[in-house]
């Protein structure tokens, strides 16, 4: 499919940099529930479900992986910034690099420093890998709890580029761009449709009788990379760790048998929950990185219900909600949405999608 197909226009002004406070004041467009399209709020949430649904939360935890360094070759310094995307050891991660050309297999790199001060403490890296895009492996001389340790001294919070853009990470972001269930330290960007949730809304969805579930999926700096191929076929996912137990699957499997609906907070828990579902909707238990790419066309087998945040143009995430709520159908809601200047992006407002069966691939 042609990218230019989930092109749009964004008034600058649309993107939110800031979060609604409280978090669940902000605005929810509904879309799909037999009523077109019906402007509710976050808090409204318990109302617009059944009892007998179930929430899948991810609960993966922001680290600090935005990270400043000076890489050495010799005499020869210059300065570098990398996003850590992907753990694969307990000192190694995959990162994207800035900039990538300036750097080779073997150089070194001394994080938390500027090019006009001491090198002492700095946590330091080798670039042991190069791939495309911009995109190395980086050993550390730390390891698994002294490298977390040395991240959260050193590293800051990864805000993503349409936020930092306008404006410098702060000590607000460091509570905001996390959830309030966040407990799997990992992701390098928010889940941000949980972003929304509070004390006061999950108890409102106890006492609704939806039922609340986690699974985990590191969202990795992937997620902001823009669709540079002029065909969806040409794209290339990169790929995140998840995890569904045993208990959630068959927990899960529970709520569908009982004619309950699997509700996914976030397109991070869908496309986990996707990975995980066999051909007839069952969920298995999985483990391990997924880079599942959903466009229309896509027959969804897990989940029901979708609550996300409104995505960029041209990105993966606006091709997976029009693949679940129907092409025409999106467009028509981000219309609405920019019209009705709703908060798009990261810190901005809320949808409730429900998925449309009965559409062809550009329904």
């Amino acid at each position: 499919m042609k990218v230019d197909l989930f092109d749009f226009d964004l008034p600058d002004e649309s993107i939110a940099l800031r979060p609604a406070d409280p978090r669940d004041s902000a605005r929810m467009l509904v879309v799909g529930r037999n009523v077109g399209l019906e402007d509710r709020n976050v808090f409204d949430l318990a109302k617009l479900l059944r009892a007998g649904d179930a929430l899948v939360f991810n609960d993966t935890k922001v680290i600090p992986a935005q990270l400043h360094g000076i890489r050495s070759r010799g005499e020869n310094k210059c300065a570098v910034d990398a996003t850590l995307h992907m753990r694969v050891a307990a000192d190694r991660w995959r990162a994207f690099m800035r900039p990538a050309k300036r750097l080779a297999v073997g150089d070194r790199i001394a994080f938390g420093h500027s090019a006009d001060t001491c090198m002492i403490g700095a946590l330091d890296a080798t670039v042991v890998e190069k791939g495309e895009a911009g995109e190395v492996e980086l050993a550390f001389d730390l390891a698994g709890a002294f490298l977390d340790e040395a991240l959260h001294t050193v590293g800051h919070i990864p805000l993503p580029p349409y936020i930092a853009s306008k404006r410098p990470e702060d000590a607000r972001d460091r509570s905001d761009y996390q959830t309030i269930y966040a407990d799997q330290e990992g992701a390098v960007a928010a889940p941000t449709a949980g972003l929304h949730f509070t004390p006061q809304l999950m108890a409102a969805l106890d006492e609704a009788g939806i039922s609340r579930h986690f699974v985990t999926l590191h969202v990795g700096a992937g997620t902001f990379l823009p669709v540079k191929a002029d065909d969806t076929a040409d794209h290339k996912m990169h790929a995140e760790i998840g995890l569904v137990t045993e208990d959630v699957a068959a927990s899960l499997n529970a709520v569908r048998a009982r004619g309950g609906r699997i509700v996914s907070v976030g397109t991070t828990s869908l496309r986990l929950l996707e990975s995980a579902a066999d051909a007839d909707g069952s969920i298995q238990p999985w483990q391990g990185p997924t880079d599942i790419f959903i466009t229309p066309g896509y027959r969804f087998r897990a989940v029901d219900i979708l609550m996300t945040n409104f995505h960029l143009p041209r990105s993966t995430l606006f091709m997976l909600v029009s693949a679940f709520a129907g092409f025409q159908t999106m467009h028509d809601a981000y219309a609405h949405a920019i019209s009705d200047s709703y908060r798009f992006y990261s810190y901005g407002d809320s949808s409730l999608l429900f998925r449309n069966d009965d559409q062809g691939v550009l329904a």
